[in-house]
């Protein structure tokens, strides 16, 4: 394995509370040494990081890479790949597949096609109930045997209030989490999108902040029950916020996540294009279902309040819940259209955008990408350019600017609402364990 040298980047690793301009060595797949200056030496490859970022690895804790089962939409090797282009060496795999990854040969299926096709390192998680159905629970101690970095049904919340007790209980024994998509599904029924005035402008039925929270409550309330770590994937409305904060200001094992999707877009996004208002027609543009998602994409002030609490730190950690699907699920009536963004290659832009907009410092970013996916993993080997940690690094310049080109996603899903779009920020190099994975 080649030695590499990135040399004259701004290395940031939030882990080690270091942002310094220097030089950064990795050999035999690990972290040898960051340095104000190292020289080039020893037949090391030079990678010139000048005016560039250099950061650990990025970790995603939430994504679907669709295999296996569900193929046509994404598989292993085109979203570890996808991965990589937007700067991730590390992906969580949600077990919503076909079938689904609540048996210990599912779990080994991912893990191997991961290790020979996969760009990037993938950790899979488990399912919390049998084929995510919420009527049984999974064998736990099974899947975390088998490799299983967390529990959740995710696309399906856990409904049934004992049996999230019962798995946090479990979890907890595992040292695990339980990874909840919060939905009251008598809330949330027939609903397409957030409910407000652009659901009313578009005559779509809308689903309530209510019906996240309700569930947001609950899960809180039996983590404190039960002493178990509940993580709340993809929050997205004020009253959510408010009781994560609680719940920390308590000491209840509560951590949460927000995407860039919810940190940077609202509902207007439905009605195409830069939005619109009530008193405004409607354009060719409207019915948006590239801009469909679960949870809904919601009004301003949710979405102000979701970048509030990623810069006071109530927010834990920015996911992609990257969602790819098939052309004809998307280019349908907006009812029919199948909820979900595609998210690898655009989060560092959209990320990035807060920073340009002085919300937030790019270290915060970098931190959320990291460290903090890191910690809640309970990883000491990723996440940070410690030396003798892995070798992966992703070097981005911020203030590069490109124009979003669905067509170009190595990901098989093109859906997403932000085609045309004009991002600062993109990811040039991706190692993983020391190899180059992508190269702009």
């Amino acid at each position: 394995m080649e030695k590499i040298l990135i040399k004259g980047g701004r290395i940031v690793d939030p882990a080690q509370g270091v942002e310094m301009v220097g030089d950064l060595l990795l050999s035999e797949g690990r972290v040898s040494g960051i340095e104000k200056s190292i020289p080039s030496s020893n037949g090391a490859r030079v990678i010139d990081a000048a005016g560039m970022v250099v950061s650990p690895g990025f970790i995603d804790l939430h994504c679907h890479l669709r295999d296996p089962g569900l193929e046509y939409k994404e598989t292993i090797a085109t979203g570890t790949r996808a991965a990589a282009k937007g700067g991730f060496t590390t992906v969580c795999a949600m077990p919503n597949t076909e079938p689904t990854m609540h048996t210990r040969a599912t779990v080994q299926y991912v893990l191997e096609k991961a290790r020979t096709e996969g760009a990037v390192r993938v950790l899979p998680i488990g399912c919390v109930t049998k084929g995510s159905l919420g009527k049984e629970l999974a064998e736990m101690i099974e899947l975390a045997e088998a490799g299983c970095i967390g529990f959740s049904d995710d696309g399906h919340p856990v409904v049934d209030s004992n049996i999230m007790r019962q798995a946090l209980s479990y979890a907890s024994g595992l040292g695990l989490p339980v990874i909840n998509h919060c939905e009251t599904p008598d809330l949330f029924r027939g609903g397409h999108m957030n409910e407000g005035w652009v659901s009313n402008r578009l005559g779509v039925q809308g689903a309530p902040n209510s019906a996240e929270e309700t569930m947001v409550a609950r899960d809180i309330s039996l983590a404190e029950l039960t002493g178990g770590h509940v993580h709340l994937a993809h929050i997205s409305t004020i009253g959510t916020l408010d009781l994560v904060r609680r719940a920390k200001d308590a000491g209840i094992r509560a951590t949460c996540e927000v995407t860039p999707h919810h940190l940077t877009l609202t509902d207007e996004a439905v009605m195409g294009g830069q939005g619109g208002s009530p008193f405004e027609p409607l354009g060719e543009e409207a019915y948006d279902t590239y801009a469909k998602v679960n949870p809904p994409l919601r009004a301003r002030p949710d979405m102000s309040a979701m970048v509030e609490g990623l810069a006071e730190g109530t927010i834990d950690i920015i996911a992609t819940d990257h969602a790819p699907h098939n052309r004809v699920e998307k280019l349908c009536t907006f009812e029919e259209a199948e909820m979900g963004i595609s998210v690898l290659e655009t989060a560092m832009g959209s990320a990035l955008s807060l920073v340009h907009a002085g919300y937030v410092d790019i270290p915060l970013i970098i931190e959320k990408l990291t460290s903090a996916p890191a910690n809640l993993l309970e990883r000491s080997d990723i996440g940070t350019l410690r030396p003798g940690s892995e070798a992966d690094v992703t070097i981005f310049d911020p203030d590069a600017e490109w124009v979003v080109d669905t067509e170009q996603f190595v990901s098989k899903g093109k859906n997403s609402p932000l085609h045309g779009a004009t991002l600062k920020g993109r990811v040039t190099t991706t190692v993983v364990g020391g190899e180059v994975v992508f190269e702009a």
